[in-house]
């Protein structure tokens, strides 16, 4: 014991160690790091009188929400009268008070003049980790601007001889190093002549200014989800920032093409390698262009390889292109030509690699999971994933949550569900983007990418009456937002994964995506894992509930039934034939979004016993031990993550240790905390590992299966105020995956949020380990 105390607490001072020399690194794109860069020359313009009417609002820009705003008659309007909906800047941040600025926007209120919100620029908006993306969704700063009757600068206003009505004003901010700090002057000027200019000054230290820059519509009222705090709503165009105060930074515009995913897979047929490729674009008008052009270089040339059209609802379009030239790297690049107002084109190019398949050395994966946008944009798990290069990337699902960016979740309409979904998700283009750019891609939707807390899919069946009655999203079976918005999100995450393998819809016509990949040796079997599993009401199971008081050391029979499904017969007739088929690869693996097995005892709290992790895929017991078996046949790694909870262990079913090995995967930002803690409720265990760690060994979970728990990466409590700090603390971080086909073993490794790669200290107690390929059928070397 005094060793194990020993290793931990000094596992803790290397972490704490870690997490204050990434803290005092800053990142690329924060304020002190533009300072260092390009500057503005001259002023920078708005767009939006050349652009076609359309949701999307550009490629400088980022609104929120996105859904509350548009492009109309050449300037930007919110469509919606709640509180805070602001456009940022993406390409220009102040970012040096020493110098002059000035910034000036024309505004007009479209809605009614009573309880007016305001309208103002809006400048210093920085969040603690002032990065420009993560000062995006910082909903405070220094406003300018006019409320009802009066001009307004930061705590200070006036009257001024006239209401705002629905006339056009200017907004002219100017500001200019002034003892020691920055003096302000904001101009309030009528655009109908009809009231002389009134300005209002203040003096305020330098920290106050520097940051992102934003309109805001309604500033003066809270962003409450979706909910009108006001009745007024405006129109800004002409917006103008002057001053080589302000940073530009190009390369941080993103759009019109967002980023791309691709996956390279031998059909070991006629087809050769297949390439799929998926490009995602922000929503656009009528009157835009609807293709994507890809191309390739070879020999110095750019060549086509034709071109695709972007789906209405998920702005995603996909090539398909048979006989990849597998053996080499090829540059890439896809061209998007915006047609603008008056016939001219603007094109957009996004580019990177279409890399070799690896031949003749091992298949290294990343593999990362659940991104709660409190730690967004992720840099230091971002970063360390480019850093390990890895062959191809895992991405097993809740890229997003019903929280992502604020504002709410929206279900209905349709088209307006579909939008504030695109916007949520873009948070997860925008942070790995540039990992995705040249590495081919598994991404996979989970629960919370369908906006459920939990999802029991039923084989596509809706959300009863009941369950939409009980205004829960995590209680039921069955999808509560309507399949239109269902298989946008699939087309979103899964169109570029090779074609489904059985690709009839399911129930209300929800589209499948389950397939097998075969890249580098190996074989993946790719499937959806909660599609198909039967809903808690079935046994009138209550979510979270359930189960409390009962002895945490008995099994309870009434907890499963021979005709509950997991995978489903579909997925499961599919596993079996790929479990005998070796074609082209010596090593395989089966990624899914969660673990077999309940390895997890208390949540939300280390103190908090819960017996029944229903979302868990532990459950039904009969249906999970038949798709276990079959990963055993196929002498399958399982690769998944969802938990929160990083964990590897290996399944059983008539007895311990007869099964694959699981590798559930650090969350990349941990939100909903669990533990494994079965010694602290006195579960019975046998054979720990040589390793020693606590909470180790074989156990029985609370739903009677087998599992033999290797390595578990248990949380702290999140407390840090600095949102890296709070993940690392959380139990955040990714895993990699070395497939050794010559050796046929796996190597899998556990990082941290804050890991320096090289470092032995940056992963989580009990990793790395290697596990061969003879181990998933239970022929057991690890000890």
């Amino acid at each position: 014991m005094p060793d194990n105390v020993s290793r931990r607490s000094s596992l803790k001072a290397a972490a704490a160690s870690a997490v204050a020399s990434a803290l005092a690194t800053p990142g690329a794109a924060t304020i002190g790091a533009l300072a260092k860069g390009q500057r503005l020359a001259g002023t920078a313009k708005s767009n939006w009188s050349s652009r076609h009417d359309r949701v999307w609002i550009g490629g400088d820009y980022w609104a929120n929400p996105m859904e509350d705003w548009r492009i109309a008659d050449g300037a930007i309007e919110c469509a919606s009268p709640g509180g805070n909906r602001s456009v940022h800047s993406l390409v220009h941040q102040l970012v040096d008070a020493e110098r002059r600025f000035s910034l000036a926007i024309r505004v007009r209120n479209l809605g009614s003049p009573d309880a007016n919100g305001g309208a103002s620029l809006r400048i210093g908006i920085r969040s603690e980790i002032d990065e420009y993306r993560s000062n995006c969704f910082v909903q405070k700063g220094l406003d300018a601007g006019i409320l009802e009757d009066r001009i307004v600068l930061g705590d200070r206003s006036a009257k001024l001889p006239r209401t705002m009505g629905s006339g056009e004003f200017e907004l002219l901010l100017r500001g200019e190093p002034r003892d020691g700090g920055v003096a302000l002057t904001l101009t309030v000027q009528a655009m109908d002549g009809k009231m002389a200019p009134v300005e209002l000054a203040a003096q305020v230290a330098s920290a106050r200014v520097l940051g992102n820059v934003a309109v805001v519509s309604n500033f003066s009222t809270p962003a409450i989800d979706d909910k009108a705090q006001a009745s007024s709503r405006f129109r800004f165009s002409d917006w103008r920032l002057t001053g080589d105060a302000f940073a530009h930074a190009s390369k941080q515009r993103f759009g019109p093409i967002l980023w791309a995913m691709y996956t390279l897979s031998d059909t070991r047929g006629g087809e050769g390698y297949v390439l799929k490729l998926s490009a995602l674009t922000g929503p656009m008008g009528p009157q835009d262009s609807k293709d994507i052009e890809l191309q390739v270089q070879r020999g110095g040339k750019w060549s086509s390889l034709g071109t695709a059209r972007l789906d209405p609802d998920a702005w995603v379009a996909t090539f398909r292109i048979a006989n990849w030239e597998a053996g080499r790297d090829l540059r890439y690049r896809l061209l998007y030509r915006e047609s603008l107002r008056g016939g001219a084109v603007e094109t957009d190019q996004y580019a990177g690699t279409i890399r070799a398949a690896p031949a003749a050395r091992p298949l290294r994966m990343a593999a990362l999971t659940c991104q709660n946008d409190y730690a967004f944009p992720y840099e230091p798990v971002a970063n360390n994933v480019l850093r390990l290069q890895p062959d191809l990337v895992l991405f097993s699902g809740d890229q997003i949550y019903e929280n992502h960016g604020g504002f709410g979740v929206i279900r209905a309409p349709a088209d307006r569900a579909i939008l504030n979904y695109l916007r949520k998700y873009y948070q997860f283009g925008w942070a790995f983007r540039d990992v995705m750019r040249h590495a081919p891609t598994v991404c996979l939707p989970d629960d919370h990418d369908v906006l459920q807390g939990n999802l029991w899919g039923e084989g596509g069946a809706a959300f009863s009456e009941a369950a939409l009655a009980s205004k829960r999203s995590d209680g039921s079976g069955g999808y509560i937002e309507p399949p239109r918005v269902v298989n946008a999100v699939h087309r979103t995450t899964v169109s570029h994964l090779p074609d489904p393998v059985d690709p009839a819809p399911v129930a209300q016509g929800i589209s499948v995506y389950h397939t097998e990949l075969v890249y580098g040796g190996v074989g993946f079997a790719i499937i959806a894992d909660r599609q198909w599993k039967s809903g808690p009401e079935r046994l009138k199971l209550v979510v979270g509930e359930t189960g409390q008081g009962e002895n945490p050391r008995s099994i309870n029979p009434a907890m499963d039934r021979d005709d509950l499904q997991l995978l489903g017969a579909r997925q499961e007739a599919f596993l079996a034939r790929w479990a005998s088929d070796w074609r082209g690869h010596k090593l395989k693996a089966v990624i899914s979004q969660s673990v077999f097995a309940g390895v997890s005892t208390h949540q939300p709290e280390p103190d908090r016993y819960l017996k029944y992790d229903i979302d868990s895929n532990g459950w039904p017991r009969t249906a999970r031990d038949r798709a276990v078996r079959l990963i055993g046949t196929a002498k399958a790694l399982h690769i998944c993550g969802d938990t929160h909870l990083g964990t590897l262990t290996q399944y059983g079913v008539e007895a311990q240790r007869d099964s694959s090995w699981a590798f559930c995967t650090p969350a990349i930002a941990a939100g909903w905390p669990r533990w494994w803690r079965p010694d602290a409720v006195g579960l019975p265990v046998r054979n720990r590992p040589a390793h020693g760690l606590a909470e180790t060994g074989e156990y029985q979970d609370s739903f009677g299966n087998r599992v033999y728990v290797y390595a578990v990466a248990n949380p702290d409590i999140g407390t840090a105020a600095n949102r890296y700090a709070q993940a690392q603390q959380k139990g955040s971080g990714f895993g990699m995956i070395e497939f050794d086909t010559q050796a046929r073993t796996y190597t899998l490794s556990a990082y941290r949020f804050f890991a320096d790669p090289a470092a032995r200290d940056g992963q989580f107690p009990g990793w790395p380990v290697v596990i061969h390929q003879e181990e998933n059928g239970g022929r057991n070397r690890l000890r």
